[in-house]
């Protein structure tokens, strides 16, 4: 669903719908970048749900390069190509497109949309993912008192640095600065610490979704850019623990149906190859069309449809393969056997 969101909120910035259509879209999906703000409070709740309990930094950000690098990779080149081979594309400079294969790009304002502009995510999620070791250190010593504790910080954390841009207190916008938005993250990492823990107090999940539908429809109200992540932190810090519980004891959960559960599983192709479908459909639909209510769904379904085919493709053939490559065990050596020993005399450490 948040993903949906942020394709609807890219539909309506590329002017499909005109009229009375473009005005309910707007509505709609106007606050459609509040997604991405979801995605970084899920992705702290998953990775601290996850985490091993011995587990080594190398190993940990290991995985975490097998599950996003297959995909930004191939999605990073398919922009690449477009920038070259379609019409009014801006061509990166060799700077901008290393920064973006590193995921460095979102440090830079000037940068953070090069080649795939949704990737800028992705860059603040390495650097979450970097810093992650040290923060699931530090909530296994605080306990529960001290998670709860750290969630509240971290709601103030974003309160305060909206306010901060708002003020105009930066020279660039603290959208999509990585450091700006941890605050997000270290928010779902201590609500999943504290939901492990049996401590969590908040309210259910009904309750939940509809603070975060609140939220959601306030961020007009508010100044564009980082601001909206104030009308959402808490929805999205409420609905994602109170969905875990639910699982966990049972509960009734719309979220659980296996068809949304699959739809999940492709939500980050989907993510990263939309916005590139989108930017092609250009070559033959123009810039902003603004096509009647009925031409304009149309155009929005088959949109929606070759990206989520393209997302069913990355996922089976890019996203799962590379993974698996990726995290592929090495192989060891076997053990050198001394020529005049028997089989059955082998050391008893070479046959374990």
């Amino acid at each position: 669903m948040a993903a949906l969101l942020v394709f609807g909120l890219h539909v309506n910035n590329f002017g499909y719908f005109g009229g009375t259509g473009g005005r309910l879209v707007s509505w709609g999906f106007g606050a459609g970048a509040t997604g991405v703000s979801f995605f970084f409070v899920l992705s702290g709740f998953v990775l601290t749900w996850s985490a091993r309990p011995r587990d080594r930094a190398l190993a940990f950000w290991r995985r975490r390069i097998a599950r996003i690098y297959p995909v930004h990779l191939v999605t990073l080149a398919l922009a690449l190509v477009m920038a070259y081979t379609l019409a009014n594309q801006p061509k990166p400079s060799h700077k901008q497109a290393l920064s973006n294969v590193l995921l460095l790009h979102s440090w830079w304002h000037p940068w953070w949309q090069t080649l795939n502009p949704v990737s800028w995510s992705l860059a603040c999620e390495a650097f979450f993912y970097a810093s992650f070791p040290l923060l699931i250190l530090l909530l296994r010593r605080l306990g529960a008192r001290g998670s709860a504790l750290l969630a509240g910080l971290s709601v103030v954390a974003v309160l305060v640095l909206a306010w901060t841009d708002a003020h105009d207190w930066w020279t660039y916008t603290l959208y999509a600065l990585p450091a700006a938005r941890l605050p997000e993250f270290v928010l779902g990492a201590a609500t999943a610490r504290l939901v492990l823990l049996g401590r969590w107090r908040g309210p259910g999940l009904e309750a939940s979704l509809a603070l975060a539908v609140i939220g959601y429809f306030l961020v007009p109200q508010v100044t564009p850019g980082y601001s909206a992540t104030v009308c959402t932190i808490a929805g999205f810090g409420l609905l994602i623990p109170a969905a875990a519980v639910a699982d966990v004891q049972g509960l009734p959960s719309l979220w659980r149906r296996r068809r949304l559960v699959r739809l999940g599983e492709l939500s980050f192709a989907f993510y990263m190859i939309h916005l590139l479908v989108l930017r092609a459909a250009t070559q033959l639909l123009g810039t902003k069309p603004h096509f009647g209510l009925l031409a304009g769904v149309a155009v929005t379904t088959t949109a929606f449809a070759v990206s989520l085919g393209l997302s069913w493709l990355l996922y089976e053939m890019v996203e799962q393969p590379g993974r698996r490559l990726l995290l592929r065990p090495r192989r060891r050596p076997a053990p050198r056997q001394d020529p005049d020993r028997t089989p059955h005399e082998a050391p008893a450490a070479a046959r374990d």
